[in-house]
């Protein structure tokens, strides 16, 4: 019995001449699967509609191969400026920390100067009638004239 139903469902296989097709899950085979279901694939179309449909097709693809190579030149663009954006962004904070650390070392500097007790200079030692006086004053060194000198 299983032989005749074999040899039955064969013959009917072949009688259709290979215009049925069976689909096995998600795929698509000429050869019955088990739980597969048999489709009929009759093209009826004129042989200048499926060239029609072909043509179509590659454009299609080729459309979508230049829209893709868009897409990512523009991504590309995108991740540059972004990386621009964020190498400036890093050198602005550093700028700004070497600015603060410079403002915070002068602040230091001038709080440390106005705590340091000033020098008195020679102008302001002693009393007034001692400034007149010669020991206070700073000598002048005179330039001592060359041998070969001219002038006389």
């Amino acid at each position: 019995m299983f032989s005749i139903a074999a040899c039955i469902h064969s013959t009917g296989a072949l009688a259709q001449g290979g215009t049925t097709a069976w689909r096995c899950g998600n795929a698509y085979s000429d050869q019955p699967c088990e739980g597969g279901k048999a489709v009929r694939v009759n093209d009826s179309r004129s042989a200048q509609d499926r060239r029609d449909a072909d043509t179509g097709t590659r454009s299609a693809r080729t459309q979508a191969d230049q829209m893709e190579r868009s897409r990512l030149s523009l991504e590309k663009a995108a991740y540059d400026r972004d990386q621009r954006a964020a190498r400036e962004a890093r050198s602005a904070a550093l700028a700004e920390r070497r600015l603060a650390l410079a403002e915070q070392k002068e602040r230091d500097r001038a709080r440390t100067l106005a705590a340091e007790p000033r020098k008195a200079s020679a102008s302001f030692k002693g009393a007034a009638s001692d400034l007149n006086t010669a020991g206070d004053a700073p000598k002048k060194k005179r330039k001592r004239k060359s041998a070969g000198s001219d002038a006389a």
